[in-house]
């Protein structure tokens, strides 16, 4: 990969995993970090993760003028594939809402759970392809290994993201359906982590 493609591939996935990663450690704190918000005040509780998931996305947009002046500075000029970026990042959103909403419970019942949470993001963050294309980087390995680290929503919303942006991100670096994988996991979170969260609504704040 030369380096006109690796340093907005690089600082691409960066900060569209961060968007992520600021979403969960956000959302992890959203009742432990507020709990006299939650026993002085009736309101519905779901509000604090999704308005933490949205204050991650207006910072997301204002990185985004960076992440532009990368890739116009490594020669990706604005075409119409720059569309698709809004469309991932609303599907990104959902998903990191949903996310937000059951670590909320999570970091409810359990709030030690944020001294945690950094390490499983790191985690999460090497087996995702953040610094590097995990077909490439895992050519020689067993087809599956690459297939599965493939669909693990991270990286596609990154790769989906690096494909809208890179012209030379070709294509054939995404897993089939990937469009139909990130509705997928962005549907599944969004309502499972509501539920999730909504069935220990009244519970919140009293323990």
């Amino acid at each position: 990969m030369s380096r006109e493609v690796y340093i907005p591939f690089l600082v691409t996935g960066v900060f569209v995993f961060t968007f992520t990663q600021s979403s969960v450690m956000a959302g992890v704190r959203a009742i432990s970090g507020n709990l006299g918000l939650v026993r002085a005040l009736h309101f519905p509780r779901a509000s604090l993760p999704i308005s933490f998931a949205l204050q991650q996305l207006q910072q997301l947009l204002f990185s985004m003028i960076v992440l532009f002046a990368v890739a116009v500075g490594f020669g990706h000029y604005p075409d119409l594939s720059w569309a698709l970026i809004v469309p991932v990042l609303v599907l990104q959103f959902c998903f990191n809402t949903g996310l937000a909403l059951i670590m909320a419970r999570a970091g409810a019942k359990t709030p030690d759970l944020a001294q945690l949470m950094p390490f499983v993001m790191r985690t999460w963050m090497y087996a995702s392809g953040v610094m590097f294309s995990i077909p490439i980087f895992l050519a020689d390995k067993p087809s599956w290994m690459a297939n599965v680290l493939q669909w693990n929503p991270a990286a596609i919303y990154m790769d989906l993201m690096r494909f809208a942006l890179i012209d030379e991100y070709d294509q054939k670096y995404l897993p089939d359906h990937v469009w139909a994988a990130a509705g997928g996991w962005a549907v599944l979170f969004a309502l499972g982590g509501f539920v999730y969260f909504w069935k220990a609504e009244e519970r919140y704040g009293r323990g």
